[in-house]
């Protein structure tokens, strides 16, 4: 399947029973109700989600349902994040024979890459294997930095097709739809910077509060590359706090627990870490309560 880079693609959350081992049935759920509500694609593994902390079974597992739970109605990207290049091809090949669609491909994980480095770990990966590679450009999170000069480099590799653009500056969006065109699709990588992405130009957006809120995150996309910007802004303001929770370094925990809070699946995290408590857990409760508060009040319920 070629991926059209076009629509919400939540980055999955991975359901998991209160021993720490994946729930399979819940991850079937939690797909369905995301293809219900009209994404694009799903996301599996996402890095700053859980990835790094499941075996590499679980992690083919994963796969393995994704691909017999969606059946080929929207695509299904893995988040490739291995600590060594030959970690990366192997994971690369197989997930290839699962059947997936594409892969987001971190940098080197523990490793802060210099630029010969990042390239060639990219180039050495999409090499591995016929599947379409987003780009996942997070410099906060891993301290490399893919630059539009980098990402030029790395276009040699024609698997290499769009760039999750996570570095928080929307120069970055212009910058790269101006230099490379249809030549790479540039999608919106942070969930509060989604319009602002949108008007400079994007048309995909991977995020992580779509598993609390899919079928508003798809209308607010909607309405943004529609141009109704007066209704987006609308929408984007009730959700933003919320959106807010995303970006932080225990956004998994607050996505789980929003998620728990509108549908009733487990909020469940891998050690290390550990489940919202106190006062940081009742302000995620108080947001998300106030946003579908909000939501209901504009009428999206």
């Amino acid at each position: 399947m070629t991926i059209q880079w076009k629509g919400v693609f939540p980055a999955v959350t991975t359901k998991l029973k209160a021993d720490g081992a994946l729930d399979l049935d819940a991850i079937r759920q939690g797909l369905e109700r995301l293809i219900e509500n009209g994404v694009a694609g799903v996301v599996m593994m996402g890095m700053v989600g859980e990835n790094a902390q499941l075996s590499p079974e679980e992690k083919l597992t994963v796969l393995r349902t994704a691909k017999e739970t969606v059946r080929g109605r929207v695509p299904v990207i893995s988040g490739l994040a291995e600590t060594s290049t030959e970690k990366a091809v192997a994971y690369a090949r197989e997930a290839e024979k699962i059947g997936v669609d594409g892969l987001m491909v971190f940098p080197g994980l523990t490793y802060k890459s210099d630029d010969a480095e990042t390239i060639a770990f990219y180039k050495t990966v999409a090499a591995a294997s016929r599947l379409e590679i987003l780009l996942y450009n997070n410099p906060r999170g891993y301290g490399v930095d893919l630059r539009p000069d980098v990402v030029a480099d790395l276009l040699a590799a024609p698997t290499i097709v769009a760039i999750k653009e996570e570095s928080y500056d929307t120069t970055r969006v212009t910058d790269l739809i101006s230099r490379f065109g249809d030549r790479l699709a540039v999608v919106c990588g942070v969930d509060d910077l989604i319009v602002e992405s949108v008007a400079l130009g994007a048309q995909a957006w991977v995020s992580g509060m779509a598993n609390a809120l899919p079928r508003q995150s798809v209308q607010l996309l909607d309405l943004a590359i529609a141009g109704d910007f007066a209704q987006a802004r609308k929408l984007y303001a009730a959700l933003t706090p919320l959106f807010h929770l995303d970006t932080v370094v225990k956004l998994v925990q607050h996505i789980k627990l929003a998620e728990h809070l509108i549908t009733g699946s487990a909020e469940t995290v891998k050690a290390p870490r550990l489940a919202l408590t106190g006062a940081e857990r009742e302000r995620t409760i108080q947001i998300t309560r106030q946003t579908l508060a909000d939501l209901k009040a504009l009428g999206y319920d």
